[in-house]
């Protein structure tokens, strides 16, 4: 993977950093539910991504939010959300900084 792609990686990290559920008052990322960001040769990204819960009432606009904010980024040609429930999410997807903001930890 070249040095650009990596570094666009990191920034659309970065970018859904920002994105919060807003049930829970942790980010998306630290949530675990990115399940991968996928950056092609021509900058085109892909991410997969799931909710806390498949009925969630929040899904199409944090979709419509991490489409808007990673296309937003310098470099990136074209975004694709792919939203998933394979596997299904679970409190264990979460980093240790999100368990411990909840107080799981």
């Amino acid at each position: 993977m070249s040095n650009k792609i990596l570094q666009l990686e990191s920034e659309i990290a970065s970018v859904l950093k920002t994105i919060y559920d807003p049930e829970i008052p942790v980010n998306i990322f630290d949530l675990g539910l990115i399940y991968e960001i996928n950056i092609d040769d021509d900058f085109r990204v892909e991410i997969v991504m799931t909710m806390t819960a498949p009925n969630c009432p929040m899904a199409d606009e944090l979709v419509m939010e991490v489409h808007e904010k990673v296309k937003a980024i310098e470099g990136v040609k074209d975004v694709k959300v792919n939203l998933t429930f394979e596997p299904p999410w679970s409190k264990d997807m979460m980093s240790e900084e999100a368990m411990l903001e909840l107080g799981l930890l």
